[in-house]
């Protein structure tokens, strides 16, 4: 097998594994992300395949999003940017971080503030991202190290605007009213990227027979190489 399909194949098989164990609550979404900057092939890969963030429903007339790297390579989501138009549609204002220092349960390793900078998500421009004002944090210094690293997560909380709903919420983003932009520095290589949320993660249960199948894949080809 050739080294980029090689490492598709196991970042694949890790990935999809790991999230068999970490299926998203009830009343929660699971979204992937796509890259917009291709600086680098390799990276551009790891972030597609480790990266996510789940959307729940939070306490009344507030949405979290979660921001999970879920994974092994080496990479830390350090800004977090949100597009819901201009005036927003679906959100009145950034209502607060969970992470080290902020709500409760916040990961010891992140630590986060908002607003971001820049100010806008690197390479957005290209795809029509515009930040909604107010709506970004970055992690705090040192940035890497206080950014989402593997195995940890980083909780923003909105509040609603006055009729809207967490159904509401997911409408827009399958309509792409609203859009989640990550900036992400920290590969191996030095090297950093930009991702905008793409697509829905399949329910538990799906996941949970693919997690199968691919480890039945890799015990067969584990068997031909011996």
């Amino acid at each position: 097998m050739k080294g980029g399909n090689r490492l598709r194949w196991w970042l694949g098989l890790s990935v999809v594994v790991m999230l068999a164990f970490a299926a998203p609550h009830a009343n929660a979404t699971l979204y992937t992300f796509d890259n917009i900057t291709n600086n680098n092939a390799t990276n551009a890969a790891i972030g597609e395949a480790q990266l996510f963030v789940e959307v729940l429903s939070y306490a009344p007339g507030q949405v979290l999003f979660k921001f999970l790297n879920i994974g092994l390579a080496a990479c830390s989501i350090t800004d977090v940017y949100f597009d819901n138009g201009n005036p927003a549609e679906t959100f009145l204002n950034l209502a607060g971080l969970i992470d080290r220092d902020d709500g409760v349960g916040g990961h010891n390793g992140v630590d986060f503030t908002p607003p971001a900078v820049p100010s806008n998500l690197p390479g957005g421009s290209a795809v029509g991202f515009q930040v909604t004002t107010g709506f970004s944090a970055d992690s705090d210094s040192p940035i890497q190290a206080r950014g989402v690293n593997p195995g940890e997560w980083l909780g923003v909380v909105f509040n609603l605007l006055s009729g809207k709903t967490f159904a509401d919420v997911l409408a827009d983003i399958a309509d792409g009213d609203l859009r989640i932009g990550i900036h992400v520095q920290g590969f191996r290589n030095g090297g950093s990227e930009s991702f905008v949320n793409n697509g829905v993660v399949p329910e538990p249960a799906t996941v949970g027979l693919l997690a199968a199948g691919l480890l039945s894949l890799a015990a067969g080809r584990r068997r031909r190489i011996a």
